[in-house]
């Protein structure tokens, strides 16, 4: 297993098999189809160039960034270990842009989030990652949408043909000549004087949303 884990993070090693799933991820797009359901969420935010934070499930990596029709790009929260740094490479291909919060030390810096959520740059954190548990919300992005007073916005997705890998995370692998199916949920206010016991609240509130569009675009992606 760490003889596996060394040549992954590997550079040259890395950029091969990015290239590969990058040209993968591409013939699923173009050999799917794709529907995106109320849009009109993010809509009001980007049509007045308005930040937001947008929350899914760390499993739902691989198609997410097909949901955004927006010129800018989705920052999307990332670990400075090697899975992070292989995300990097693909995401820069499909509008994402990976920020490192952490390094392998697990020293957690929010100060590049507050920075380009300040110059309305868009946010995207998988709540449940980088490493878990698997579709629980953890406190930090409810957190963030408190101190900056920025909405979170949940999208989910489901395809018609996929498989989930052996992960952490049960990662989802859209197969080509799928009905794809995204659905945006409507934004969540955190307010700014909420206290540390109600946290929990707005984590579970958050969960509920994201598997509530996941059941939906499940029930339409069939």
């Amino acid at each position: 297993m760490k003889i596996k884990k060394k040549i992954f993070k590997n550079f040259f090693v890395q950029n091969i098999l990015a290239l590969f799933t990058v040209f993968y991820i591409l013939i699923v797009k173009l050999t799917s189809k794709i529907k995106i359901e109320n849009n009109y969420y993010p809509n009001e935010y980007w049509i007045n160039d308005k930040p937001f934070i947008l929350a899914f499930w760390h499993s739902q990596l691989m198609m997410i960034s097909f949901s955004w029709s927006y010129k800018k790009k989705i920052n999307i929260l990332a670990s400075g270990h090697s899975d992070g740094k292989f995300g990097a490479i693909v995401g820069k291909f499909f509008k994402l842009n990976n920020i490192q919060t952490s390094n392998g030390n697990k020293n957690l810096s929010l100060r590049p989030i507050f920075k380009l959520l300040k110059s309305n740059q868009y946010i995207g954190i998988t709540p449940d990652g980088p490493r878990g548990p698997k579709e629980k919300v953890s406190e930090g992005i409810i957190k963030i949408a408190k101190s900056t007073n920025i909405p979170i916005i949940p999208v989910g997705f489901w395809s018609s043909r996929n498989f989930t890998l052996k992960s952490w995370d049960s990662f989802l692998i859209t197969l080509p000549f799928s009905k794809c199916n995204f659905v945006w949920g409507e934004a969540i206010e955190i307010p700014n004087n909420l206290k540390e016991d109600e946290i929990i609240n707005f984590q579970n509130i958050l969960k509920n949303k994201i598997n509530e569009c996941i059941e939906k675009a499940k029930i339409n992606s069939k």
